[in-house]
């Protein structure tokens, strides 16, 4: 029998609304075309939703049931993943509650593309949220990884590919004399803080506004009213008492940072800062924001940390200190000194290093730091990017690319502007400069769930929220830019 009108509002209904939670409903309703102009509620009865399916061209139909297909194991694995895990995903983002739909499954990846579950193919700018500077599956890399493999995935026991990456960090980075490595960079970040604080023998830190430095408990915290208010939980299931004594302040403002300077040094152990901001969107320091930070920390014995966990071998081979010729004491590291595995490092002077476990009293361990196949990947990246000759065609690439994407936004009179340092960008959807969170936030997030989906469906896969940051990789191609470009200026219309 022939698919009829009946069998598709029957059947659209019933896969799409029915069977889903009204929190999904909402979600759904705000990402699906064929369903404009209804409520949420009217979309939960079903009815107004017949009468809405009735007037559609059959064209209209065909290609939204053509999608749907596309769509259909990803939303398969993602209806399965929730039956196992929490809002079935394993780090939040990846859900797409930031865009709407349902998040793509991915199958596989090569150079600057992945592919899904469905067999579409895309032009990935995310990049597994920065480790992969080379792009997927780098050959060298895999090599590396493989001869790795066949001799053992893990003793727990040191190796000699320790060393080798350890070295090759501490020569990159002329602030770290020593470095000791962890499995993510939440873990850095928490060390990094508890070394600090025994170093200094104080208690509170200082973060900026918007600065994410991982999920432990006393860096999860909220502004407050006022540049001297201490922070909140940010999360349930964190007592108040834990992050009493973090300062959260607005990112680069140096005066804020100096007035709880001048006014708390006694008990302030370290001031943690992302030197170019990478979590609220890509906001680079204004002119003397760091060189003030070093100053007033050097001036009062406070340790100051730069958070480099996805700038560090991004921006250049020796992070954003080498840029700014800034040499902070402690150093946090990860993504791409893992090149693809779970890594993260911290490093630093000597004197404050030699305080943690074994050669001193402040305690961090893990089963699987320095892990020999993580090790032989981050090792086999380093050594590519030792040729910073890389780092300028990096930078010309993604010149090319936010060039492009500049002038479809003033082709098209569009809001919008865009923050780039070396190969990592972000595009905000308002019309005045973004230089910290509170001007991030008026951001249009709707219009950038809206553009995300477009660039989506023609195969350009960003990251599935305003506030991240877009990577371009050594693989990506001038073709790939015009076709970015070109999907760029489709999307920004619709």
């Amino acid at each position: 029998m022939p698919y009829t009108m009946e069998d598709f509002q029957r059947d659209y209904i019933k896969e799409h609304l029915n069977v889903l939670t009204p929190d999904e409903v909402l979600q759904r309703f705000s990402a699906d075309k064929l369903l404009k102009g209804l409520s949420a509620e009217e979309c939960l009865r079903g009815i107004s939703v017949e009468e809405r399916l009735k007037d559609l061209p059959m064209e209209e139909i065909e290609a939204y049931l053509k999608e749907q297909e596309n769509r259909k194991q990803s939303e398969r694995l993602f209806n399965l993943a929730k039956k196992y895990i929490p809002g079935g995903v394993n780090s939040p983002v990846r859900a797409f509650g930031a865009v709407g739909g349902n998040p793509i499954f991915i199958k596989g990846g090569s150079g600057s593309r992945v592919i899904d579950m469905d067999d579409r193919e895309y032009i990935d700018y995310v990049c597994s949220w920065g480790p992969l500077i080379l792009g997927h599956a780098h050959p060298e890399v895999i090599s590396a990884v493989t001869e790795a493999a066949k001799r053992g995935t893990t003793f727990g026991a040191p190796t000699e590919r320790e060393i080798e990456l350890a070295r090759l960090i501490t020569e990159a980075f002329p602030s770290i004399d020593l470095v000791r490595m962890v499995n993510s960079g939440t873990e850095a970040v928490m060390s990094a803080i508890r070394l600090a604080r025994a170093y200094t023998q104080r208690n509170r830190i200082i973060k900026f506004e918007g600065c994410y430095h991982g999920h432990s408990d006393s860096l999860l915290v909220k502004a407050g009213s006022g540049a001297a208010t201490l922070g909140l939980p940010d999360s349930p299931g964190i007592p108040p008492s834990l992050t009493q004594y973090t300062y959260n302040l607005p990112y680069n403002n140096l005066a804020a940072a100096k007035e709880v300077i001048e006014i708390h040094h006694a008990d302030i152990a370290a001031v943690i800062v992302e030197p170019v901001a990478g979590n609220m969107g890509v906001i680079p320091p204004m002119a003397g924001f760091l060189e003030g930070l070093r100053e007033l920390t050097e001036k009062h014995g406070i340790l100051l940390i730069f958070d480099e966990i996805i700038t560090g071998f991004r921006v250049t081979y020796g992070g954003v200190q080498t840029l700014f010729d800034i040499n902070p004491d402690l150093t946090c590291l990860g993504k791409i000194i893992g090149g693809g595995f779970p890594v993260g490092a911290y490093g630093g002077r000597g004197e404050i290093m030699e305080m943690i476990a074994p050669s001193g009293p402040v305690y961090q361990a893990g089963t699987l730091s320095g892990n020999p196949v993580a090790m032989a990947a981050g090792i086999a990246t380093l050594k590519i990017l030792s040729d910073k000759e890389i780092y300028q065609r990096l930078e010309k690439t993604t010149g090319l690319l936010t060039r492009g994407l500049s002038e479809n936004i003033k082709q098209l009179s569009i809001p919008a502007v865009i923050n780039q340092i070396g190969s990592m960008f972000s595009l905000f959807f308002t019309d005045g400069e973004v230089r910290d969170y509170a001007s991030a936030k008026t951001a249009d997030t709707k219009r950038y769930a809206r553009y995300f989906r477009q660039m989506l469906k023609q195969g350009i896969y960003l990251p599935p929220s305003q506030f991240e940051t877009v990577f371009v990789s050594t693989a990506h191609s001038e073709t790939d830019i015009e076709r970015t470009v070109q999907a760029g200026f489709t999307s920004l219309k619709e």
